[in-house]
C-alpha cells in the first residue's frame, strides 16, 4: 500500500509545480483549468486540484499552439480530436491555412493604411495650423484626398 501511495504522489503535481515546469503563471494554469483545457483530479485528502505529469506536455502543447496563432477555442477543438482518437492534423492544417489567408488580407490593409498615413504626414508638414471656424473641424484631415 505504501508503494502505491508514493507512486501516486509522484504522478500528481500541484498548480505551482505545473506552472514552474511550463514557465507560466499559476493564474494561467487555473484559467486553462477553468475553461477545460486542463482537467485535474481532486486530492481526496484535502480537495485540492492535482495534475498529472502528462499535463506538463499538454500545457506546453497549448503554449506552442498559441504561439502559432491558434485561439484557445481552436486548441480545445484540436485536443478534443486527439482525445477521441482522431488525428487533429487535417484540422490543424485547415485552421493555419485560413489564418494565413486572413493575415495576408490584414497585412495588405495595414500596408495600404501605412501608405495613406505617410502621404498625409508628408502633405501636412507644409500646411499651417488652423482653428476650427464652424465649417471646418481640422483642415488637415479634410484636405486629404481619398484614393
Amino acid at each position: 500500500m505504501m508503494d502505491t501511495e508514493v507512486i501516486s504522489k509522484r504522478q500528481t503535481i500541484t498548480v505551482a509545480t505545473l506552472a514552474a515546469a511550463t514557465e507560466i503563471s499559476r493564474d494561467k494554469v487555473r484559467y486553462y483549468t477553468r475553461i477545460g483545457l486542463l482537467k485535474p483530479s481532486r486530492n481526496a485528502a484535502n480537495g485540492y486540484k492535482v495534475y498529472r505529469e502528462s499535463d506538463i506536455g499538454r500545457t506546453k502543447f497549448i503554449l506552442k499552439a498559441k504561439h502559432l496563432g491558434y485561439s484557445l477555442k481552436e486548441i480545445e477543438e484540436i485536443l478534443n480530436h486527439a482525445h477521441h482518437g482522431h488525428s487533429p492534423c487535417p484540422l490543424v492544417r485547415d485552421i493555419i491555412d485560413s489564418r494565413i489567408e486572413a493575415n495576408r488580407k490584414k497585412l495588405d490593409e495595414l500596408n495600404k493604411l501605412q501608405a495613406r498615413m505617410e502621404l498625409a504626414a508628408v502633405a501636412w508638414k507644409t500646411l499651417p495650423d488652423k482653428v476650427p471656424d464652424g465649417d471646418s473641424i481640422c483642415h488637415l484631415i479634410e484636405s486629404f484626398i481619398n484614393d
